[in-house]
């Protein structure tokens, strides 16, 4: 049983900032947070047995673990199967050990993301290296899985005035790092923010004192040589949907042609001229 489990959410992912920690923790709940993770259903199954009456076994299972050190289970608690989840479907920065996710940026007229636009939670999510080689059978790491159940498209904003502005270009919620949230079905969270009793832990900054510079100096220019690469992707899809649009309405202005000069007098003569060589031909 405790070899299928991975630890609980909070366990499993880190960020660079105690803020972010704590806003993104408060929004996915307490619940999510100490949600157990394991790595296939049957590993879930183990985790709780039931009687012929379907009454819980608490002899047996997570429960039987907890009664045995004298620490009880009362009431619902949250497990995630990674096997039974819904993978991204999208492609992964797959040079980079921390496996981003490659979304594609909210995008104004003119090109540029939105003012304040800083990313998405699901690719604020730091993992330790003893987690970036859990992969699912199909090949899929904790981020295509579970933080992408849990934050989707879920974008961060600097303040609440720049998520309110962008709402036009958010489909899947977002929060801002001054405390504003907006979530996916359309409802704001509003009032004073409360501390959050469980949270992601902070990860040491690149930047820390004992951190050697030529170390940070290379961690700033892949980071950077990240975002180009994921820049130019962005462009290359776009120039392609155009692309396509372009070639899609030829074709229709090119059917629309054919259909006029088929259905015109001098197109059913010149078909029908067509058709007679064709049989005097076979003859």
């Amino acid at each position: 049983m405790m070899k299928d489990i991975l630890g609980v959410v909070a366990t499993l992912g880190k960020t660079n900032d105690d803020n972010l920690s704590s806003l993104l923790s408060e929004y996915l709940g307490i619940d999510n947070m100490l949600g157990l993770v394991c790595k296939t259903y049957d590993g879930i199954k183990s985790l709780e047995t039931y009687g012929t009456e379907g009454n819980i076994d608490k002899k047996s299972g997570i429960h039987g673990l907890g009664g045995s050190i004298g620490k009880l289970l009362h009431g619902r608690f949250t497990v995630f199967c990674l096997e039974n989840i819904r993978p991204f479907s999208g492609e992964v920065v797959i040079d980079d050990p921390q496996r981003y996710l490659m979304l594609r940026k909210p995008r104004l007229p003119n090109g540029e993301s939105p003012p304040g636009f800083l990313g998405f939670a699901v690719n604020m999510i730091l993992m330790d290296q003893a987690y970036l080689s859990c992969l699912t059978p199909h090949g899929h790491g904790l981020r295509e899985t579970l933080f992408y159940s849990l934050f989707s498209h879920l974008q961060v904003y600097k303040t609440t005035a720049d998520l309110r502005r962008a709402i036009p270009f958010i489909n899947d919620g977002a929060v801002s790092l001054d405390g504003g949230i907006l979530r996916p079905n359309g409802s704001f969270c509003l009032g004073d923010r409360k501390d959050v009793e469980v949270k992601f832990t902070v990860a040491l900054s690149s930047g820390d004192s004992n951190t050697p510079g030529s170390i940070t100096e290379m961690e700033e220019q892949v980071k950077l040589k990240n975002w180009e690469k994921e820049r130019l992707v962005e462009d290359i899809k776009r120039e392609e949907d155009l692309l396509k649009q372009v070639k899609d309405s030829f074709s229709n202005q090119k059917q629309q042609l054919l259909d006029y000069i088929t259905q015109s007098p001098a197109g059913k003569v010149h078909s029908q001229y067509r058709s007679i060589l064709s049989e005097t031909s076979a003859t």
